[in-house]
């Protein structure tokens, strides 16, 4: 990234409060009229009755994360040529769908039929507002402040997991308990958290999305320039994403993990109340520290945390030797 994509950005204008960084999810525009324009975008690939479902979220989480009210998404569609009309039109009843339960519109974009791609491509641009008093990046991060998760980590690619890899999982694992799994896509937005937290003070926020747990723990302590100690076993797991990990010999800490959002605060305790009172599950996992040691703590064991990996999902699909499989899945 820094190498042969960063160093190439030399071009600056005086409206972008932030722009490309490392760990930085979103760019910020102002106007000077006393608010910000946040945007995120994020490509994702995935069967045509489930990406609107995927896609969104994903960008609009970004947008919640860096502190904004997310207002609408630009979708760029690329279609394989095989594809009906019909799945078309499903792909966008879902995306209004998705875009209804978070409270945001679908402003415009592009549709197009492809030969260059075998599956659909779904591009999407979350745009937010925030107030520009609002800090809303990373930087807001010090030493010696509480970490708070919400909900539970791998739920994204838990539900990915439970719908793809159905039969086989079925053949150790009750039926209802992969169904249940499968549906974990109802958890997939954080901006009822993200709201919340706002308003409870939180000093910063970063979705954990692609690379799971320690992926966004590495990028969130990289942006700010904090080191961590976090509690293992505080880190909050659904059993099913713990037996569909196992049966795949996946690490779930490592897996894609949309629907879960680390929160930088001073007082943790009272954010993990603020949030069980609007209905959602909350947990104190760690604490930043001075310097740059990422510890992660599993009882007497200490390691330290690595830069991230790919995805536990691309891993599957490489492990496999089937490079296709990274299309059909993701």
């Amino acid at each position: 990234m820094k190498r042969s994509v960063l160093k190439y950005i030399k071009t600056h204008r005086e409206e972008v409060v932030s722009g490309a960084a490392l760990g930085e999810d979103c760019a910020v525009l102002s106007f000077g009229e006393g608010y910000e324009t946040v945007l995120s975008t994020t490509p994702v690939t995935a069967a045509a009755e489930r990406i609107s479902t995927f896609a969104i979220p994903m960008a609009l989480n970004n947008v919640a994360a860096a502190g904004a009210e997310p207002v609408g998404v630009m979708l760029a569609v690329l279609l394989p040529e095989e594809t009906e009309e019909s799945g078309l039109q499903l792909m966008m009843e879902q995306a209004e769908e998705v875009c209804r339960g978070c409270g945001t519109q679908i402003l415009g974009g592009h549709t197009e039929v492809t030969p260059a791609v075998d599956r659909p491509l779904m591009t999407v641009t979350g745009v937010g507002k925030r107030e520009t008093a609002r800090a809303g990046s990373l930087r807001g991060i010090r030493e010696e402040q509480d970490i708070v998760v919400s909900k539970w980590i791998g739920l994204e690619g838990t539900a990915r997991l439970a719908s793809r890899y159905r039969q086989q999982l079925c053949t150790r694992y009750p039926v209802r308990m992969i169904d249940e799994a499968a549906g974990y896509d109802r958890y997939l937005s954080v901006i009822p958290e993200a709201a919340t937290a706002v308003k409870s003070g939180v000093c910063g926020m970063h979705d954990v999305s692609r690379g799971g747990i320690f992926g966004a723990l590495w990028e969130l302590a990289q942006r700010a320039g904090v080191g961590l100690e976090i509690d293992l076993k505080k880190i909050p797991l659904k059993q099913e994403t713990v037996e569909i990990c196992e049966f795949l010999e996946l690490n779930p800490y490592e897996l894609l993990s949309g629907g879960c959002l680390l929160m930088v605060t001073d007082n943790g305790q009272a954010l993990t109340d603020a949030l069980t009172r609007e209905g959602i599950p909350a947990a104190v996992i760690g604490r930043t520290t001075a310097g740059k040691d990422r510890v992660i703590y599993n009882e007497d064991e200490k390691r330290y945390l690595d830069k991230p990996k790919a995805d536990q999902i691309y891993a599957l699909a490489l492990r496999d030797r089937d490079r296709q499989e990274v299309s059909s899945i993701l």
